[in-house]
């Protein structure tokens, strides 16, 4: 069998490793690891997805995930790529959403039997005494090496500067690693390349405290090919949750990336054999969108199963003239009393999804880019009417890509 990192290196997923040959040898037995989430939203986005999937193939070569909620550091905030402090959140808000991504991450991962287990660092961060906390993990860190990692370094640069608050929080992500190796034995931490000065932190405590080995493997971050940070929409960011980014919208997004981004996305974002994926990132001029809604079934199949996949696929193509079902174009069905509060197109586009606020609306329609049915929408205090929406409802349009067919409920 290929050796899982062998495979993580072929479909472009690894950053740094810590010990790359000694942890090419421990990977050869089954090895519990671990990657770990803040629960800052009630909804993971596709920035934790990389991760996820990376994930998936260590437990396909006989690894053990551990998924590691934060509800412990999110009372802190990582200040990883942040020019200011995190909002702070209740110990109700993180709980609620620590719950909400347990019920997303099954989707990824096998969770019978305990092939893969989730844990929340709360159960043993909320509760820790601070002086033999210090005494006892505080006494294993420098300042020194702290203040060159670039989270902290950047913040520093900052007008508001680094709070102690945050800079505590590399101790309690690597005591985490320690945690986790006493429970679980776990011995391989793994997550997003700007984690690395943390990661590093916890395997060092690991070795240093009990002198096991424990490693560190950061994967890269999902950019594209000029280096912008991928998964930002009009809406704001693509999220994992259908409530919050429809599957047709999530559909759409890999369906629009552009032509040179195909291919790794392909690899990161799909299991489909490389020999595929080399293949359909190949082709060219117009036969790069069939790679493209290989790429967006696929994804789209894998975060929101295979029926909601096929239904955003059918919208597509109805909404482009190549004959799909108009029945699964997204709608928003309104009601009587819906059209009386509030009849305005432009929070229509809101409620839609196509428009991300009310003054983003306004000034899509301003720019003349919103239409309702065949005709350009012009005024931003324009209202819709039962009449106007008519028994097949009348399709609302932002752009050449922004779709929602409004009807009768």
């Amino acid at each position: 069998m290929e050796h899982v990192l062998d495979i993580l290196k072929e479909r472009g997923f690894l950053a740094q490793i810590t010990f790359e040959e000694e942890l090419y040898e421990q990977l050869k037995s089954p090895t519990t690891f671990y990657v770990g989430f803040d629960p800052t939203a009630d909804s993971l986005h596709i920035g934790h997805y990389i991760p996820i999937m990376a994930m998936a193939h260590m437990q396909r070569a006989g690894h053990k995930p551990i998924a590691l909620m934060g509800g412990g550091t999110a009372m802190i905030g990582d200040p990883s790529g942040k020019t200011d402090m995190r909002k702070m959140m209740t110990i109700e808000t993180i709980d609620h959403n620590v719950e909400c991504i347990k019920k997303q991450m099954s989707r990824f991962l096998d969770f019978s039997e305990g092939q893969a287990i989730i844990v929340n660092n709360g159960d043993w961060l909320r509760h820790l005494n601070f002086i033999d906390f210090m005494r006892d993990i505080g006494s294993m860190f420098s300042v020194n090496k702290m203040l060159t990692a670039e989270c902290y370094k950047a913040r520093m640069a900052t007008e508001n500067g680094l709070s102690f608050l945050e800079f505590t929080y590399m101790l309690m992500q690597s005591y985490d690693f320690l945690e986790l190796f006493h429970r679980y034995g776990c011995r391989l931490e793994m997550g997003g390349n700007d984690q690395w000065s943390n990661m590093l932190g916890g395997a060092d405590l690991v070795r240093r405290k009990d002198n096991e080995k424990a490693f560190a493997c950061t994967f890269q971050l999902l950019l594209t090919h000029d280096g912008r940070k991928m998964g930002k929409t009009e809406a704001g960011a693509l999220w994992l949750d259908a409530a919050k980014t429809t599957p047709y919208q999530f559909y759409q997004y890999w369906r629009n990336v552009d032509d040179k981004d195909v291919e790794k996305c392909l690899a990161l974002l799909t299991f489909l054999p490389m020999d595929e994926v080399r293949r359909l990132g190949a082709l060219k001029d117009s036969e790069i969108n069939e790679a493209k809604k290989v790429l967006a079934y696929e994804v789209t199949k894998l975060v929101h199963g295979q029926e909601e996949a096929e239904k955003a696929a059918s919208a597509a193509a109805a909404l482009f003239g190549q004959g799909g079902p108009s029945a699964d174009v997204p709608s928003l069905a309104l009601s009587e009393a819906d059209l009386a509060a509030d009849a305005r197109i432009s929070t229509l586009l809101v409620r839609s999804g196509l428009c991300k606020s009310q003054s983003d609306a306004r000034k899509q329609i301003e720019q003349n880019a919103v239409s309702l049915g065949d005709e350009k929408v012009h005024d931003p205090a324009a209202v819709i009417s039962a009449e106007l929406i008519g028994k097949n409802g009348i399709l609302l349009k932002k752009g050449k890509k922004g779709f929602c067919r409004i009807v009768l409920s």
